[in-house]
């Protein structure tokens, strides 16, 4: 099939590679603008247009896909199908109903839970054991088109939000092609969404990582996980920024206050939360590197009943 490729992140290369693999004509790929990053401010490109013009295809860059002369300029590849692997631009109406066989996303969710953005973290950080994939028929709304297939995966109890970006990345490149596959031999069952079972989730920023440690011990476990790498889960340790990047959760409380230190072991930092006892296990206090906890007690002294967040 002649396709138009929609994409931005690392997690739309797997899609845009096996689609390419699978021997479909990829005419153009739409990804977002160049921006600036790192300390250096220096301009890099998405990485979907990185894979793109390793294999030659022309990319398209607009500031804001549903402006007319976008909307034109996509309608001369004259493209069968348009498939949209996390973009990050809403498209219009005049763009779904543009290719034959219309606009088909991949989603990292098991629709209609999970709708909106950053799927992947709130999966993690809402303690799911399940998750997956959902490619769907792309309609006006936001993830609310009808589904074709799904794919479930299962979370390893150490599941971290970049695990399971990369096993979801790969799930639904696969899943991708099996779903353009039916859908130009025919045999494409088109689901429409139960909305009444659908739930949205929202975009997470830096300051979502800040630990409140009333909460208790398993919440703030799934929240250390979900947040690895981006954003991180943080507190404050004398004034400067503590990360914690692994944790467990010890099933047993103590007298004192949430944030407190209960005991500090060889390799191990145990915290009182708003229910149980969290087992930090790496971390990474501001200016240094993340690192095992028993290799940053060697060189950091601490004591019980020193309370973090203060």
């Amino acid at each position: 099939m002649k396709i138009i490729f929609m994409g931005t992140p690392d997690f739309s290369v797997g899609t845009l590679e096996a689609l390419i693999a699978a021997g479909h004509e990829i005419v153009l790929a739409v990804t977002q603008p160049d921006k600036p990053k790192g300390r250096g401010k220096a301009v890099q490109f998405p990485p979907v247009k990185e894979a793109a013009l390793a294999h030659g295809i022309e990319v398209f860059q607009p500031r804001r896909v549903r402006e007319p002369e976008c909307v034109e300029y996509l309608r001369k590849f004259e493209a069968d199908i348009i498939v949209v692997v996390a973009f990050g631009q809403i498209l219009p109406k005049e763009i779904l109903n543009m290719p034959p066989f219309g606009c088909v996303n991949v989603h990292a969710s098991l629709l209609p839970k999970y709708r909106g953005a950053a799927p992947i973290q709130w999966a993690v950080i809402n303690g799911e054991k399940v998750f997956g994939v959902t490619t769907m028929r792309m309609d006006e709304g936001l993830d609310t088109g009808d589904m074709i297939l799904q794919e479930k995966v299962v979370l390893d109890p150490k599941e971290t939000g970049g695990s399971l970006f990369e096993k979801l990345s790969r799930v639904g490149a696969q899943l991708c092609v099996k779903t353009l596959a039916a859908i130009e031999d025919g045999t494409a069952v088109y689901m429409p969404q139960d909305h009444s079972q659908a739930t949205k989730v929202g975009m997470i920023s830096k300051k979502f990582g800040l630990i409140d440690w009333n909460q208790p011990a398993e919440r703030l476990e799934c929240l250390i996980r979900g947040l690895n790498p981006w954003p991180s889960a943080y507190t404050k340790l004398n004034g400067k920024t503590f990360k914690i990047w692994d944790a467990d959760v010890l099933c047993e409380n103590t007298d004192k206050a949430p944030g407190s230190i209960t005991e500090v072991a060889k390799d191990a930092i145990s915290v009182q939360t708003g229910d149980g006892i969290l087992v930090l296990r790496e971390v990474q206090l501001e200016g240094k590197k993340r690192m095992a906890c028993g290799d940053f007690l060697r060189g950091y002294s601490l004591e019980e009943n020193v309370r973090f967040g203060e």
